[in-house]
């Protein structure tokens, strides 16, 4: 896809630092950006959030925007690579060791794992490895490629981009995708 012939200036002018210029490109894209970005995270307050950091983030790189590609598709890249960051952060949940955790029966207790899962648990996750397994078979096949490739075989993004023949972020969009039908396929299945 060939840059825009309106982007090409005003392009070259942010590239050289010109904020008005750059000014120009979030108020003809920031629309579009917003759609990406809010058809992923189904949510107004952090859709404009991130379509405020995919721009602070595509200024801050723009020197490196080849101009023999199109200006949208680079920005929606970084959208979608944003999004997904954003889900990466949101999953993180830290727990002390050291901290008391209140339930909501006000009772107070220190949580720690059990060093030997007994009949039970081995039951519990053979079941649930079954369901996955049954979930995964279920993809369509360019979701399912993917998420095998991520997680059965271990494989990195950019060696399943390299593998496919696909762009970096498609293959993460895919798998966030295919991360996405999986959680309401298996919702109220897994124990």
């Amino acid at each position: 896809m060939i840059l825009k012939k309106d982007d090409v200036e005003l392009v070259k002018k942010a590239k050289k630092g010109d904020r008005q210029a750059y000014n120009k490109l979030i108020v003809q894209y920031k629309d579009a950006v917003y759609s990406v970005v809010y058809r992923m995270v189904h949510n107004k307050q952090e859709a404009e959030d991130l379509t405020q950091e995919t721009f602070i983030k595509a200024y801050k790189s723009i020197t490196s925007f080849n101009e023999a590609y199109a200006f949208s598709t680079w920005l929606f890249k970084i959208a979608t690579n944003s999004c997904i960051d954003h889900f990466r952060k949101r999953k993180l949940k830290t727990y002390s060791m050291d901290e008391t955790i209140r339930y909501k029966d006000d009772e107070i207790r220190h949580e720690y794992a059990d060093p030997e899962p007994g009949v039970e648990h081995h039951l519990e996750s053979s079941e649930r490895a079954r369901l996955i397994r049954q979930a995964i078979e279920r993809l369509p096949e360019k979701y399912r490629i993917v998420i095998e490739m991520r997680h059965q075989q271990e494989q990195s993004y950019e060696e399943i981009a390299d593998s496919l023949s696909l762009p970096l972020g498609t293959v993460k969009a895919r798998i966030f995708r295919a991360r996405e039908m999986l959680n309401k396929s298996l919702k109220g299945k897994l124990f």
